[in-house]
């Protein structure tokens, strides 16, 4: 009896963490949908002035955490 309730309660954890994380990715879609590529490309070419691209590619992703390191990548191809 007690392996039928311990296999229940993890299905039903799996069936919330399943659904969790289909909200975080369309929150995550919608929020790379309201984030303007021009204020990221202003904001890269203000770090690229001041430091390599290194740090202008860490200051750029913590400011705009939606951004993976391949767009910023991509960003920073643009300004140079």
């Amino acid at each position: 009896m007690s392996a039928l309730i311990i296999w229940v309660m993890g299905a039903v954890l799996l069936l919330i963490n399943i659904m969790l994380r289909t909200r975080i990715l369309r929150l995550e879609a919608r929020l790379k949908e309201l984030s303007n590529p021009q204020e990221q490309l202003t904001f890269l070419r203000q770090q690229a002035a001041q430091k390599d691209k290194v740090p202008a590619l860490k200051a750029l992703r913590k400011q705009y955490p939606e951004l993976s390191l391949i767009e910023a990548n991509k960003l920073w191809q643009q300004v140079q």
